[in-house]
């Protein structure tokens, strides 16, 4: 009779292979499972998403807008078209997107012209407080204060010195601007009576300014084109409260006007009652995006940098900044209408 020999070690070892092998099993069931709801709880995104830009093809809003829709496009398997849809300073576009469905399929892309439009006219149609829902702040930078070449002053203290003392007349691209809310935000401040004289666009006070006919302007630093580099006007100061590591041989205004601080900025909105979750999802996936270096570099080009506020930070940011800029404007005697 043949007897079987038992081999304790094999035995052993062969247990502790399947309860390896169980507990790997059980690993990846877990990961596919999490994964699967993980899944189910992203917001789901239409197919098309239209991002709407209210202003003219070419301008930093629609070239910004244009950058995010592609890279969102490849990041989340969705087409993002841009549509323009200029006119009213910005406020056809606006109601076109405040009137759209809320369900994640229009967007809309404004810089600060959406709340400085909404501090000197009173007769939008649309509330920029309640019509929207604030998804993401995309960047953020500092204007600068550019002079002539033949002023008298070369600081911001003689600049006040000179505007208490002597006629000095800025330019903007209009009425209601941030140009003109800058510059009047300064008079308020500084005490200074700085006169306005609107343009139709920036190109015409920069025309003047470079020829001698008024003082200075606050502007974008991509509106001043290779006018500044040339030395065809100056710079005198940052408008941020913050030097800017773009222009680190200027001085902030706010060093000599204490509380002064104006930025350029772009966000993106949604129509008030898009659900939160597909808010808060949005505001992560631009967040990606402008953390990007492709973006940054972009962004860089207008002297800005990203921001990573989230949609609640953001919706305060953009409360503080209609609020600012309202007061202003009825204190400034500022209005449209």
């Amino acid at each position: 009779m043949t007897h079987a020999v038992t081999q304790p070690g094999r035995l052993a070892s062969a247990s502790r292979s399947l309860k390896v092998l169980a507990g790997a099993l059980l690993a990846v069931g877990t990961v596919l499972s999490s994964s699967a709801s993980l899944a189910q709880n992203t917001p789901q995104l239409p197919d098309v998403v239209r991002i709407v830009v209210p202003f003219t093809p070419g301008g930093s809003n629609d070239v910004y807008a244009r950058a995010l829709a592609e890279q969102l496009g490849q990041n989340l398997g969705r087409s993002f078209i841009i549509e323009n849809k200029a006119g009213a300073g910005g406020s056809i576009g606006s109601n076109d997107v405040a009137r759209a469905k809320p369900d994640g399929s229009s967007l809309l892309f404004s810089s600060n012209s959406f709340v400085t439009r909404a501090a000197v006219d009173s007769k939008l149609p649309y509330d920029v407080r309640t019509s929207f829902e604030p998804v993401a702040l995309v960047a953020r930078g500092p204007m600068l204060l550019v002079t002539n070449t033949e002023v008298p002053f070369k600081t911001i203290p003689e600049l006040i010195k000179t505007a208490k003392t002597s006629p000095v007349n800025y330019g903007s691209a209009g009425i209601g601007s941030i140009g003109q809310l800058s510059a009047e935000l300064f008079n308020s401040l500084a005490d200074t009576q700085m006169t306005h004289i609107p343009y139709k666009g920036i190109a015409g006070g920069l025309t003047d300014m470079m020829g001698g006919r008024i003082e200075l302007m606050i502007t974008t630093p991509a509106s001043l084109g290779g006018s500044l580099d040339a030395g065809r006007v100056k710079a005198i100061a940052v408008t941020s409260p913050e030097p800017s590591k773009f222009f680190p041989e200027l001085p902030t205004i706010a060093e000599s006007v204490p509380g002064y601080s104006v930025e350029v900025w772009w966000g993106v909105y949604a129509p008030a009652g898009t659900p939160r979750e597909l808010v808060d999802y949005l505001n992560q996936e631009i967040v990606k995006v402008t953390s990007s270096q492709r973006m940054i570099k972009l962004l860089a080009n207008e002297a800005s940098e990203p921001s990573k506020m989230n949609s609640e930070e953001f919706r305060t940011f953009v409360d503080s900044e209609l609020t600012k800029w309202s007061t202003l404007a009825k204190e400034r005697n500022i209005s449209l209408n």
